[in-house]
């Protein structure tokens, strides 16, 4: 084709059609073609179950998020209606006693709730001890991995007294 043919870059006449699709697969592919189209269809295949969960992820947890407002809404609702509740009880006891006495009683009940919660919550927060299992599993990872676990091995093991920790960090 020569200069004279082209407009604009674009040739005017074009001199052969090709009648094969030049990304169509061959007849017969080699074992690496099929492995190489295997493996393409897999990775596209794991990428599209990805973003799948991902989409159906955020859509859970938007409704999740959604939800736990209006749950938090009703419990503030809830914990200003409380007052009204107080107070009802403290009218309630005016009715067979001093009305400052009343009052008191029911200052008093809220009181001793307040502080039973309180042991209470300590007493759970104070047997937390923290992920013990996880901080050995790493401890024997390590170990296994620096090979301190066959010198600790060859260690004697005397009763009573712990082995000395080999960093400070307790890690």
């Amino acid at each position: 084709m020569s200069n004279g043919d082209r407009k604009n870059g674009i040739p005017a006449t074009v001199t052969s059609i090709p009648l094969v699709d030049p990304h169509a697969a061959s007849a017969d592919p080699s074992i690496g073609e099929l492995v190489k189209d295997a493996t393409a269809q897999m990775s596209t295949l794991v990428r599209a179950e990805v973003e799948l969960a991902r989409a159906e992820i955020t859509r859970d947890v938007k409704k999740g998020l959604t939800g736990s407002v209006y749950f938090i809404l009703a419990l503030v609702v809830l914990f200003y209606s409380t007052f009204f509740f107080f107070f009802f009880v403290a009218e309630l006891l005016d009715t067979w006693l001093w009305r400052w006495v009343a009052f008191l009683i029911v200052f008093a009940v809220m009181v001793l709730t307040t502080a039973a919660l309180a042991l209470l919550g300590y007493l759970k927060v104070r047997r937390i001890r923290g992920p013990r299992k996880t901080i050995e599993s790493v401890k024997e990872t390590k170990a296994a991995f620096t090979g301190q676990g066959a010198a600790r091995a060859a260690e004697p093991v005397v009763p009573g007294k712990a082995p000395a920790p080999t960093d400070p960090s307790g890690w």
